[in-house]
């Protein structure tokens, strides 16, 4: 990120009186970002240059000492192990500006930022030690069961009792969020920002246009040039009674104006789907409109918008009162799996109550639930196809059971809480092919047998959460090729107890 820091006007209301942008160039095309005051007379234009090279900029202001500044940098290659900003790829995926695949392990933690800094730490360290690579969380406050506490800042001045100055922010807020943003990417995190959502009792669902508004373009421009950026316009839309479409469709073209960068935006739904097929919106954020069928629903509705699909909720592993909240780890896994073979993206919840009322789905701190290193071992399944993605496969003949990787190279059938005892696997006439059991919950895969027969019977321990890999393999030159041997699975080599 580069950034241009400059000293300006801080009498009056600098964050209404004054607007500042500068243009960007690398010689062969000019991008505008826009600034924001910072405080203490401290104005900010903020950068994410995308390619290497020298670039040029040009302040335009209403302030003549913000007005026609100019200067140049050069843009380095980027620093080990940073990939840029995350695009969608292959029309259904998402890949890192560099091209390489990003797979999204998400979860939520909606008002992680909202809480004090013991806290703050803790979800960061759980974080750092989890495998996700992406988090949901709230820029406003979130009022909510088990989230009932004060929190320490607000992103207006002013109180509760005494109202708010939506004219004006609370820089303290936005320096911490910021902060955590900031946190998340050294980390490689992904923070996937909800800008709105209706779990209020502050006012701030129902600001009004304007001050809306202003809140959009500062999120905006003090945020996008940071390259683990999401936008989500909202949590539960739907839910959001103050605000009609045409108000989400104005609030969305702010974000793209205001973002020369691109990134990533959504909107997800309580109930309602909103128009996914919108140009503003990427990918879709859905969450679960049954209670039971929701990572089935995949396939379906990523054939229906064309767009990745990314399940943000299909219910918390937990054990709250509420039916999205008391979810087992061995269901939440189900689903991700059900999701992953079904071209998607299901993601990671949990909502287990304690004394302290620090549930992870909203105050973040540390996970205690079962399903989030089994949802880790299922991408590892998932980086090893060749194109480091799942499609949908048809499975025809081959019984009810979703399958999903690539054809007759790298395939995944899940059978959930199905138990079959066995399965006729049919193989391409022509090549090697190794088949693989996987116990998706003890997170164990046994070798059954390699091949290159084109029918092959997999026996199966007949207990649910069980999967078959097919991949197929390099033709060993000048070795004759054997026909289908089926060895023992791990739970027989040890006498009945799986390892």
């Amino acid at each position: 990120m580069f950034e241009i820091e400059m000293d300006g006007p801080s009498d009056g209301n600098p964050f209404i009186d004054i607007e500042l942008a500068a243009i960007f160039s690398d010689g062969r095309r000019e991008l505008r970002a826009g600034g924001f005051y910072d405080g203490d007379g401290t104005y900010r234009i903020r950068f994410m240059p995308d390619t290497e090279g020298p670039w040029t900029f040009a302040t335009t202001s209403t302030a003549a000492t913000l007005d026609g500044l100019s200067g140049r940098f050069v843009a380095e290659p980027a620093a080990p192990g940073q990939h840029g900003p995350v695009r969608v790829a292959d029309r259904h995926h998402f890949a890192y500006a560099d091209g390489n695949r990003y797979l999204p392990v998400g979860t939520t933690a909606y008002a992680w930022t909202h809480q004090e800094e013991h806290l703050r730490a803790a979800t960061r360290r759980t974080l750092a030690a989890s495998g996700f690579n992406k988090v949901r969380m709230c820029l406003l406050p979130k009022s909510y069961t088990y989230n009932t506490d004060e929190p320490e800042l607000y992103p207006f001045p002013g109180s509760p009792a005494d109202g708010w100055d939506t004219t004006r922010f609370d820089l303290r807020f936005f320096r911490r969020f910021e902060n955590e943003v900031r946190a998340l990417r050294h980390l490689r995190i992904e923070a996937d920002i909800i800008l709105f959502h209706p779990y209020d009792r502050w006012g701030f669902a129902e600001l009004g246009r304007e001050a809306d508004d202003r809140l959009t373009r500062y999120a905006v421009r003090r945020l996008s040039a940071l390259s683990n950026v999401w936008w989500s316009m909202a949590n539960e839309y739907d839910l959001v009674k103050a605000k009609t479409e045409a108000d989400w469709e104005r609030l969305a073209g702010i974000v793209v104006q205001e973002d020369p960068f691109d990134h990533l935006t959504s909107i997800h739904n309580y109930d309602e789907f909103y128009d996914h097929t919108r140009p503003w919106i990427t990918h879709c954020s859905v969450q679960r409109t049954d209670p039971y069928r929701t990572a089935e629903n995949t396939d379906v509705w990523r054939k229906q918008w064309d767009k990745p699909v990314v399940v943000d909720e299909c219910g918390y592993e937990g054990d709250i009162d509420h039916g999205w909240g008391n979810l087992t780890g061995e269901e939440l896994v189900r689903r991700c799996w059900e999701g992953a073979v079904r071209g998607g993206y299901v993601q990671h919840g949990e909502a287990y109550l304690n004394d302290a009322e620090e549930l992870w789905w909203s105050k973040g701190g540390v996970l205690t639930g079962t399903s989030w290193e089994r949802i880790a071992f299922l991408h590892r399944l998932v980086r090893e196809s060749p194109t480091g993605v799942l499609d949908p496969l048809h499975t025809g003949l081959r019984g009810p059971a979703p399958r999903g990787g690539v054809r007759d190279t790298y395939e995944l059938t899940y059978f959930g809480f199905n138990r079959p005892s066995f399965q006729v696997i049919s193989l391409p006439s022509e090549g090697r092919f190794a088949i693989d059991v996987i116990d998706t919950w003890a997170m164990t895969m046994d070798r059954v047998c390699v091949t290159t027969d084109p029918r092959v019977r997999v026996r199966l321990p007949g207990r649910p959460y069980m999967a078959i890999r097919m991949t197929r393999l390099p033709d060993a030159v000048g070795t004759p090729l054997a026909p289908a041997v089926l060895v023992p699975l791990a739970e027989d080599r040890a006498s009945g107890s799986r390892p």
